[in-house]
């Protein structure tokens, strides 16, 4: 069975997104975090996004400016097999992705029971909430950032009820972030 986890970034009061959904302060550009990005990038996992992240990963990764800046990262980001869910999407062009329309819930329960790569969400907070409603996240991996938004969105704001998770590592960073791996308790 597929593994579903989650890649986010969030700041230290706990928004992923600021009020405008801006997540510019979350784009680091150091050597020991790019080395790191670029590790994630290399796996063999398949990506799941919302239809607003993957617009906006869409736009950046398959460009001259990202291979130039993040050639590591652009070429697993573009490689790897990425899944976007919408409901007003007609069409996804990014190379190795597929669109999810309808159901979002019942679509991962059928990915995770399929042979294939784990998944791993980036962005895409509503479908982070959807799934972590849903009890279908395996592994949450927190980036907190050194930074108050004071206002913004919650990664976890649709969640009705308690969702326990336990600590399982940790890694700090030289530009202050700190990534946390939860698992559901």
């Amino acid at each position: 069975m597929r593994r579903l986890s989650v890649f986010e970034n969030v700041s230290l009061d706990g928004f992923f997104a600021d009020a405008t959904n801006d997540m510019s302060w979350a784009h680091k550009h150091d050597d020991e975090w790019n080395a790191f990005a670029g590790a994630n990038a290399g796996g063999d996992g398949a990506l799941l996004f919302g239809r607003v992240t993957y617009q906006m990963m869409a736009s950046f990764w398959p460009t001259p400016q990202a291979a130039q800046m993040l050639p590591d990262v652009a070429a697993g980001m573009n490689r790897m097999p990425k899944f976007v869910a919408s409901r007003t999407l007609d069409r996804a062009d990014w190379q190795n992705t597929t669109l999810l329309k309808s159901d979002l819930v019942g679509a991962i329960q059928a990915l995770k029971a399929s042979a294939g790569p784990d998944l791993v969400v980036l962005g895409s907070g509503s479908i982070v909430s959807q799934l972590a409603q849903a009890r279908l996240i395996d592994e949450f991996q927190l980036v907190v950032n050194p930074v108050v938004l004071g206002t913004g969105r919650s990664l976890f704001e649709t969640v009705q009820g308690r969702l326990d998770v336990r600590l399982t590592r940790s890694r700090s960073f030289t530009n202050g972030n700190l990534v946390l791996w939860y698992e559901p308790a």
